[in-house]
């Protein structure tokens, strides 16, 4: 089957990884004096990778001179700074953009009132800890002036949830585009608090499915407002996807993202492509898949991963010319990974069709 992505090969050590870290998350843009500045999320080993980043993820920076890396840490950008903020004990999913002489760094922000975990301490999904944190992720945006900082984050989030909606009980995932006039269109995921109902009750659940809706705003800081009262995506329209990645060119907006259950492109885990000239009406492109889970190496044969997620196109002059990605060593997505790190994979053309 026909992917969207032709990928180059690439070495072993490409990407960014850390020891005594899960990484996760990649987004890289390119400064003046033609470094790579690689943005992304780590959280500590001792921890689960699943649930581990909702309580205690941070998002780091790190550098390289040309964009395949090995990247190398330079700074924790977005720390923890107490449970009185929105996104005071756990940040995460960043995507970072620059407009008009200003960078910024969309991601999504997690709090808690409950004392953080230390080294030796459990968790799993069923934890208090994970419980709360699932609920308090929103979405929000820091700012700089210079890819070194300092970061400015702001009292609020972007999107704060809202009852009675598909987006009433988190945002999160981040994919925005800015306009050249400084208009922002974001995609993000979302879910909804669920009613009373047999089936609710039967599963435990809280919460509804991985959904993907749309907000706009005038400018990066917002304020910002849900353009479609429902989602664009979700298990019973084209099916359950998550981490879009969303741009725009003369032909209209284009999205490549998780299917979850292989449901689209007939992989599950592999990344689904979709176009729209409006970034509100959506059909499955030509490939609808985007890439599998497979890594070519530069030393010979294919490396096949467990997962290949938060999908990040690095574009030089319009073309595409590299996806990053995040990977994990397990042979069932990430539920048995012994490492994660992100990789950023060379794109030697793409087949779009519009």
């Amino acid at each position: 089957m026909e992917t969207l992505l032709n990928f180059a090969a690439i070495d072993r050590e490409n990407g960014f990884r850390m020891d005594g870290y899960w990484i996760w998350c990649p987004s890289i843009i390119r400064d003046e004096q033609g470094a790579y500045h690689m943005f992304a999320s780590r959280w500590p080993d001792w921890l689960p990778m699943h649930p581990g980043w909702l309580t205690n993820s941070e998002v780091v920076r790190a550098t390289a001179s040309q964009p395949e890396g090995p990247y190398q840490f330079a700074e924790v950008v977005l720390p923890a700074r107490g449970p009185e903020y929105w996104d005071g004990r756990s940040t995460h999913n960043p995507t970072v953009r620059f407009h008009a002489g200003r960078y910024y760094l969309f991601y999504t922000g997690i709090t808690f009132p409950l004392k953080g975990l230390q080294q030796g301490d459990n968790l799993s999904t069923s934890d208090p800890h994970c419980i709360v944190a699932r609920a308090s992720k929103r979405v929000g945006v820091a700012w700089a002036d210079s890819l070194d900082g300092p970061w400015h984050r702001m009292d609020q989030p972007l999107l704060p949830t809202s009852p009675d909606t598909f987006y009433s009980f988190l945002t999160s995932n981040p994919a925005p585009t800015i306009h050249a006039d400084g208009r922002v269109t974001m995609l993000f995921k979302a879910r909804r608090y669920l009613r009373e109902s047999r089936l609710a009750a039967y599963r435990g659940d809280t919460h509804g499915a991985m959904t993907i809706g749309i907000a706009t705003a005038d400018r990066p800081e917002g304020p910002y407002r849900v353009a479609c009262a429902e989602p664009l995506f979700s298990p019973e329209k084209f099916g359950e996807i998550e981490d879009p990645f969303l741009w725009e060119d003369g032909d209209g907006f284009h999205l490549i993202a998780k299917d979850m259950s292989g449901v689209i492109c007939g992989e599950a885990g592999a990344g689904i492509y979709a176009r729209s000239p409006d970034a509100r009406s959506w059909v499955l492109g030509n490939p609808r898949l985007a890439y599998r889970l497979r890594l070519p190496l530069r030393d010979g044969g294919t490396q096949t991963v467990g997962s290949l997620e938060r999908p990040f196109l690095f574009r030089n002059h319009g073309r595409i010319t590299h996806l990053c990605a995040s990977v994990s060593n397990g042979t069932t997505n990430f539920t048995d990974a012994t490492r994660t790190w992100n990789v950023v994979i060379p794109v030697n053309e793409s087949s779009l069709e519009y």
